[in-house]
């Protein structure tokens, strides 16, 4: 097993670090992207003193850099609600900007590229006026990419703001219109939970916990991309464990699941979460979810694949399959998000058609 993932498992095995160690630690944190989320487990872990001096130099640089990234969400997140006060429209939240402002232990140290906002499918073209008059633009000129985002996917074309260059993800749902699953985003919208006013923000929401998670678990395992799969999976535990010690959350969990149709996510995400990062599940939700999850012989496949596509993207993580296991789930992510003729048709497309526009 990767030595990051044995960290992540247990921080105190850093006082028994080498070294070389430490270089290979720090090489692997870097390509799953969770250096500053590493910074934040061992301080609280208590191991800071046992990090040798260069690498506590690396690791305090990543924890500055994600200070200012969380200054700038905050910042950005206001923007975003000024823009949105006059069309009544709540700011719900999704992914590392719901972490993040609800100042929950998956936010700490998290990094991301965009902040996503769930509004009304009704809504769509009210918010997307209000963004574009306060500097928001869809980056997507493509007329093809604009009719796959507006036609068949989930949410608007990325909008970049012309100045700051901060981009937001507007969605509608959180599986694309053209997926086999579809969780009724009307009920995750009723279920919000209001965050804490902040200074400076506008009123949040974000998804209720259960449903916080089964958007994780959704996003990882049917997106099809992978780069960043363990710093993904690393959020799943974060909240698992601090959603899981409210009396209830488990069951409930599983219900929610069942409700919304996601109980094969569901069963994916508390199976990755256990195996590499010995997340604490209870018997009895991993029996109830176990119906909704794939037979033995197509278990066996994906662990093969999974269990290779979730380490970091380092050398040291891989084997000769690991490079086949990524491209085998990002076919299966567009084949669980889109039908096969419309499948076909994109994959032409991104191969041949819109590299000649570059």
């Amino acid at each position: 097993m990767p030595l990051l993932v044995q960290l992540l498992r247990d921080p105190t095995r850093a006082a028994s670090l080498t070294l070389a160690d430490w270089d290979l630690l720090l090489r692997q944190g870097a390509a799953a992207r969770v250096e500053a989320s590493l910074h934040g487990l061992l301080d609280e872990h208590g191991m800071a003193g046992t990090i040798p001096a260069a690498a506590r130099r690396h690791l305090d640089w990543a924890g500055v850099h994600a200070e200012r990234h969380a200054r700038a969400v905050r910042f950005e997140v206001a923007q975003i609600g000024a823009a949105l006060a006059a069309t009544g429209v709540p700011l719900l939240l999704l992914k590392g900007g719901a972490y993040a402002m609800a100042q929950l232990p998956a936010g700490r140290g998290r990094l991301f590229s965009d902040i996503d906002i769930l509004v009304p499918k009704e809504r769509l073209a009210e918010v997307e006026a209000a963004l574009m008059l306060h500097g928001w633009a869809t980056v997507a000129q493509d007329a093809y990419d604009q009719r796959y985002y507006r036609t068949w996917m989930h949410e608007l074309p990325p909008m970049k703001h012309a100045r700051r260059a901060s981009v937001i993800d507007v969605h509608h749902a959180i599986l694309p219109e053209t997926a086999r699953l579809r969780p009724d985003p009307a009920r995750l919208r009723a279920a919000a939970v209001s965050v804490p006013a902040q200074a400076g923000c506008a009123p949040l929401q974000v998804l209720a916990p259960a449903d916080m998670v089964l958007h994780s678990a959704v996003h990882l395992f049917y997106d099809g991309e992978f780069d960043h799969g363990l710093r993904d999976l690393l959020d799943l535990h974060r909240l698992l464990t601090r959603f899981g010690a409210t009396p209830g959350f488990w069951d409930l969990l599983a219900a929610r699941a069942a409700e919304l149709e996601l109980g094969r996510p569901l069963f994916y995400a508390l199976r990755y979460c256990a195996r590499l990062l010995h997340t604490a599940v209870p018997a009895a939700t991993g029996a109830a979810v176990r119906a909704a999850g794939p037979g033995a012989p197509l278990l066996a496949l994906m662990d093969a694949l999974f269990l290779r596509a979730l380490l970091p993207r380092h050398r040291s993580c891989a084997d000769r399959f690991s490079a086949g296991a990524r491209f085998l789930l990002y076919i299966r992510g567009n084949w669980l998000r889109m039908p096969p003729i419309l499948l076909t048709r994109h994959l032409f497309h991104k191969a041949f058609i819109s590299p000649s526009k570059d």
